[in-house]
């Protein structure tokens, strides 16, 4: 007879099933701190904290759930396990998997991030590649458990996963006195459940708000679009509400907001550069919610605003920077004319350079451009300190006769 590892009833998710879920995680699961944000206190004129669970094992809060699951199984396990996922629950599963002993196969989609790949397999597991979409890789994780006789283990819609997510809500509880708000992500809600119950049925009081990237916003009746989604929340974009998360969110959940994608592209460089923290897209969109107003804390408690991830794909870093330094008028892009000759574009260059600007990048441009036969067009992109240094470095520029010169937008 094949086991699976299915959803229950939702009576089994309350204070003493979360509470029981600790032991679960004792030893592996870390105690994640909780950062004071000066920069977001100075924004809104609030107490602001942020839960670094992007500082947890395997760098995101699923590993709460699925040492719960894990340990939770039992004999069920004992052929193994599967998962169907691209990123932060398989690692979870196989570093849990690895913990209690057990094989563990992991399904994901074919383009799925090579980082997150390699670091299921050092932690154990065999990875399988194959499907269009995440839901493929799903399908194809309960087929193989019912055919191996392993134990499906869901990301989020189950109560054993859910309890073990709610552990954060009993370190919130433990660690601020002065709790007023808490602000998680959501996507198939787990966390966000199992953090409400955690802190509500201790301090009833206190609000509990989820985020949703507006790209993907079942929960708060929003767009939920067909096929893949677009987003740099690809953590929380779900698209459905869980059989098991749903009546539990509707029940403990005070609100639920969404951010934009540019919001979310400021919350994570803010969180690099002004708070030192690397956290992905769907693990920053509490901070979007602060900064865009879509929250608004009471100025008399604190608010804590819950990290819950911080495996960033590498690849998205650059974009990022560039958008910021852009919008900050960090970044000089420039089109010039100058003489094709020996030396020329060092000349050129040396103006840029006593003006204190810093060339990241040039290119010659010849074709598409009416030049002389002595002349050849420059496309340059410099690093200046703002706005009004750039105006000031464009002005020597022509100052030095290179008349030329045009501006490119962002």
């Amino acid at each position: 007879m094949v086991e699976q590892h299915e959803p229950a009833g939702t009576a089994d998710v309350d204070l003493a099933a979360i509470r029981a879920a600790r032991t679960s995680g004792a030893g592996v699961v870390r105690h994640t701190p909780v950062v004071p944000s000066a920069v977001l206190g100075e924004a809104t004129g609030a107490d602001v904290v942020l839960k670094a669970e992007n500082l947890q094992r395997t760098g995101a809060f699923k590993i709460r759930g699925a040492m719960h699951t894990l340990a939770t199984l039992g004999p069920a396990a004992r052929h193994g396990v599967t998962a169907g996922s691209a990123g932060n629950h398989a690692q979870a599963i196989a570093l849990a998997a690895r913990h209690f002993g057990v094989p563990c196969e992991i399904f994901v989609p074919a383009g799925a991030s090579i980082g997150k790949i390699e670091a299921c397999k050092a932690f154990g597991a065999t990875v399988v590649e194959g499907g269009a979409s995440l839901g493929e890789a799903v399908a194809a994780a309960r087929r193989r458990a019912a055919e191996a006789g392993m134990a499906f283990c869901h990301p989020y819609d189950d109560p054993v996963v859910v309890a073990g997510q709610g552990t954060l809500g009993l370190e919130l509880v433990d660690d601020l006195a002065d709790l007023h708000t808490v602000v998680v992500p959501l996507g198939g809600g787990g966390l966000l459940a199992g953090t409400a119950i955690a802190v509500k049925s201790q301090r009833p009081a206190v609000r509990v708000v989820g985020v949703q990237a507006a790209a993907c916003a079942p929960w708060a009746g929003g767009i939920v679009p067909e096929g893949p989604v677009i987003t740099l929340a690809d953590g929380i974009a779900v698209k459905g509400r869980g059989e098991v998360t749903g009546p539990l969110v509707d029940r403990w959940v005070d609100e639920i907001v969404t951010v934009d994608e540019d919001s979310i592209a400021d919350a994570m460089v803010l969180l690099m550069e002004r708070s030192k923290l690397y956290v992905e897209g769907g693990g920053a969109v509490g901070v979007a919610a602060l900064l865009t107003g879509a929250i608004r804390p009471d100025p008399t408690g604190t608010t804590c605003l819950v990290l819950s991830g911080g495996n960033v794909d590498l690849g998205v870093v650059p974009g990022l920077i560039r958008r910021h330094e852009n919008a900050a008028g960090r970044r000089l892009g420039i089109s010039a004319t100058i003489d094709d000759r020996p030396g020329g574009l060092a000349r050129m260059l040396a103006v840029f350079a006593e003006a204190g600007a810093n060339l990241i990048e040039v290119h010659h441009v010849r074709d598409g451009l009416n030049l002389h036969v002595r002349e050849t067009g420059v496309h340059a992109t410099f690093e200046v300190r703002s706005r009004a240094h750039a105006a000031e470095v464009v002005e020597a520029a022509r100052t030095a006769g290179y008349t030329a010169i045009e501006v490119q937008s962002p």
